[in-house]
């Protein structure tokens, strides 16, 4: 199974406890995984699909906790421009005034001068308190949510149907956790998506998704290991090769002096630095520096050999 998988699975064994996320929670799945229809008479109905089994019976046992209705759960082949043709579980609501009461409860259909409407986006009665803002993105994320491996890299994403819709849901996920989600276009679709993988970890938790949250972290603490271990090693071998190239430039320098007759020239303490070095090839200059009798620092070893290039190049 695939990460998101693994997670979906997870928040589809959480069960919200109270009534008010319960209903939050159906909302937030229903907002994006369902087909409303109208049938004769007015008579409004809905489908709801997903790919996983486990979330549809995860919210058909929410549906009946909450609404006491006659709630279907049926298996067919689908097409869908989100899932593609695969098997897919449908929940269809049943009973003459059941699918009505559930789009009306969860704000997905309401009435302006005695005529009914579907709306758009978040309704703000539904997430009031934090669990509820909680338990809606969770059912968000189970009809619609995706999360990478972060093995591979670190993306979320949301799908939503309209502007309006990922809009509300970047502000709700502001406001219950402060992070800031970034939204773009998608074909038909709007993604609302986080990249950093700190901001992912804190969502998951936040949704329910605990185990997959302290995956990701840890997974994300062995990456940032590894990558710091690199760049020290790239770090050593970059001053390692400095160092033999100066070291090479410093003894070339002195050999010159030997060839030409001018070593005699150099001072007693230049003899000894030129002479450590012929020595001590692979030795950096501050540890040349620390042989010196009495010892000097780096700076000073430096500039003994500016004299030394000095001579050689005049």
């Amino acid at each position: 199974m695939s990460f998101s998988s693994d997670v979906k699975n997870e928040l589809a064994r959480t069960e919200p406890e109270s009534g008010c996320c319960q209903l939050a929670e159906i909302s937030g799945f229903l907002r994006v995984a369902s087909s409303i229809s109208v049938s004769g008479g007015g008579k409004i109905g809905f489908t709801a699909q997903t790919g996983d089994n486990a979330i549809a019976r995860h919210f058909k046992r929410l549906l009946s906790l909450y609404f006491n209705d006659s709630i279907d759960l049926s298996v067919g082949v689908v097409e869908s421009e989100l899932f593609g043709k695969n098997k897919k579980y449908i929940l269809l609501a049943e009973g003459k005034t059941a699918g009505e009461e559930i789009m009306r409860e969860t704000g997905l259909l309401m009435v302006n001068k005695g005529r009914n409407y579907f709306t758009d986006g978040i309704f703000d009665n539904l997430v009031r308190s934090e669990c509820c803002k909680q338990s809606y993105i969770r059912g968000m994320f189970l009809g619609t949510g995706s999360v990478t491996d972060p093995n591979k890299g670190y993306h979320l994403e949301f799908l939503c149907n309209t502007e309006k819709l990922a809009q509300d849901l970047k502000a709700l996920i502001f406001d219950l956790a402060g992070i800031e989600a970034k939204i773009t276009k998608r074909r038909s679709k709007f993604g609302v998506y986080l990249k950093s993988a700190s901001d992912i970890g804190d969502l998951l938790g936040y949704m329910g998704a605990y185990a997959g949250s302290l995956k990701l972290q840890d997974i994300a603490v062995q990456k940032s290991v590894k990558g710091k271990v690199t760049t020290m090693t790239n770090c050593d071998s970059a001053n390692m090769d400095r160092t033999v190239s100066a070291a090479s430039d410093q003894i070339n320098a002195i050999n010159i002096l030997k060839e030409r007759g001018t070593y005699r020239s150099l001072t007693p303490k230049q003899k000894e630095l030129a002479e450590l070095r012929l020595q001590h090839p692979e030795m950096s200059l501050t540890e040349l520096g620390e042989m010196l009798n009495p010892p000097i620092k780096k700076s000073g070893v430096n500039n003994r050999f500016k004299r030394i290039f000095e001579l050689a190049r005049s």
